[in-house]
């Protein structure tokens, strides 16, 4: 009986030490496998609640990477527009000096008309940069969308420049720049909030002078975008001696309505006389010079900076006169740098975009620091401390192998005993 139990002893014995050292294989195993791959979870059953954490941490990780990849897309069409922009202002600005030279006083004729020519090679180029697409074929201006030249005319069938798109900016947010600018903000004009106009004098004989300032806005909102008609009447005696009166109306050239004859104050006789009004809605500009019976100022509005370019290009060429040279020269300045203004302007935006892209960039360099440390914390292993683990797991299955060792050597005569 009594051999029985030891017999039994025994095989439970041999059983209890086959287990543990598989265990401690097992473990020593593993052990190596976390010390080769440097992380104490290798699989979720390792630790789920770290694996769930390692695993939302990589997965905003992968995210972040893809949103600075389109941001980097999108930095791209920005510095390309920025650098689109650049080049119109340096276009604007060669064309500004040609106009100043176009109202040189010894100039001929011919001389204006080779100046007209080169004013059209630069608006031709102006053009071309404001319908300049990005490598991917979208326009750089197509604004909130437009079609893929997104600034057409002039034609027969529309005399002026259109924006075939929809006018605005889209927004950027925190990972993300627009794609595209609003260039209908920068090449076009509204007549109603802009209050861009081009005053055009009838011909004057060349022994008189007659020019008008650049018409100024004087109320927001208040232009309706009509053209008018400012006519003078005849030149009458004032009311003191050695004074002069004239009287003028405003035909509003869109509904036909004249204006009650306005009488300005009186002035010398045979002296040029400055005149301002004032009774166009919403703006206001000065006539100077010796106005005549019959004499008329056109007031136009200017649908875009292409247009104002147009207009200066055709005042120029056709220009019968000094004073009619004058008058376009005066006028294309002061719409040119309206315009230049509007370029600007976006071009400071666009400035503005690329600054937030490297703030946009260095957030997130700081979240990626910071999810890379929660991941790590989650899943790595401390590998002073693992080397040391994995010493005491050797250790041990040496000893478990001993053991067994130990166990193995009895003889038949120990069962027997």
């Amino acid at each position: 009986m009594g051999n029985r139990i030891d017999r039994i002893g025994n095989a439970a014995m041999y059983d209890d030490s086959l287990r543990k050292l598989n265990a401690r294989q097992s473990d020593l195993a593993t052990m190596q496998d976390k010390l080769s791959a440097g992380k104490r979870v290798l699989r979720a059953s390792d630790d789920p609640v770290a694996a769930a954490q390692a695993e939302r941490a990589l997965t905003r990780l992968a995210r972040i990477q893809s949103d600075q990849r389109a941001l980097q897309a999108r930095r791209d069409t920005i510095t390309q527009g920025e650098g689109t922009l650049g080049e119109a202002v340096g276009l604007l600005q060669d064309f500004r000096e040609l106009v100043v030279s176009a109202g040189g006083a010894s100039l001929t004729a011919h001389d204006r008309a080779t100046i007209a020519q080169q004013l059209q090679g630069l608006r031709e180029q102006l053009l071309q940069a404001a319908n300049r697409q990005d490598t991917n074929g979208i326009p750089l201006f197509a604004a909130l969308g437009s079609m893929a030249a997104p600034f057409s005319g002039p034609r027969s069938s529309a005399p002026d420049y259109a924006f075939q798109g929809q006018p605005g900016q889209v927004a950027s947010d925190g990972v993300r720049l627009p794609g595209t600018l609003d260039g209908y903000g920068a090449f076009m004009f509204d007549p109603r909030r802009d209050a861009v106009y081009t005053a055009q004098v009838s011909p004057i004989p060349t022994d008189r002078r007659l020019t008008t300032t650049a018409v100024q806005p004087t109320a927001a909102g208040q232009a309706t975008g009509d053209g008018y008609r400012i006519t003078f009447g005849a030149v009458r005696p004032g009311a003191t001696a050695g004074t002069s009166s004239i009287t003028y109306t405003i035909t509003n050239t869109r509904t036909g309505v004249v204006s009650v004859p306005v009488v300005p104050p009186d002035f010398p006789g045979d002296q040029p006389v400055r005149i301002t009004v004032t009774g166009i809605p919403g703006l206001r500009l000065d006539i100077e010079g010796t106005p005549a019976a019959g004499d008329s100022v056109s007031v136009e509005p200017s649908a875009s900076l292409l247009s104002t370019l147009d207009s200066a290009i055709r005042s120029i060429r056709d220009a019968p006169n000094n004073n009619a040279a004058i008058q376009a020269v005066g006028q294309g300045l002061a719409n040119i740098d309206r315009g230049l203004e509007q370029v600007q302007a976006l071009r400071g935006y666009a400035g503005e975009l690329l600054n937030r892209a490297d703030r946009i960039t260095a957030d997130q360099e700081k979240r990626s620091t910071q999810l890379e440390g929660d991941r790590s914390r989650a899943e790595d292993l401390d590998m002073v401390q693992g080397i040391s683990d994995f010493q005491n797991q050797q250790t041990g299955y040496e000893a478990a192998l001993k053991s067994y060792a130990r166990v193995q050597r009895l003889s038949l005569f120990d069962f027997l005993g």
